[in-house]
């Protein structure tokens, strides 16, 4: 039962490939803000006991491949995501609400 994770009531191996693009295909996800996305992605997974097993910030999308447990729905995950996301982004870089 390699690969396989284990809590109180189940034995799991969920994996979910999710991809997100920005609003109209801008492309703002370059240099600095791609980088600052990458973390908040990596801490709001992390916060959520969410295991990134392969990710990538595009200029205009995101791709990741989510392991996760059984407790939560894909569309929580990319409901917390997105808009803690998007919220944090935009506080910090202001030229996004212009666009936004």
């Amino acid at each position: 039962m390699d690969g396989y994770k284990k809590n109180s009531h189940a034995v799991f191996d969920i994996k979910f490939h999710v991809i997100w693009v920005t609003k109209y295909r801008y492309k703002v996800l370059r240099g600095p803000i791609a980088v600052r996305t990458r973390e908040l992605i990596r801490q709001g997974c992390e916060a959520r006991g969410i295991t990134i097993l392969q990710g990538n910030v595009g200029k205009d999308h995101i791709h990741l491949l989510l392991s996760c447990p059984p407790s939560l729905a894909p569309s929580k995950i990319m409901q917390y995501l997105k808009g803690r996301l998007s919220r944090l982004l935009q506080d910090q870089f202001p030229e996004l609400k212009k666009k936004y």
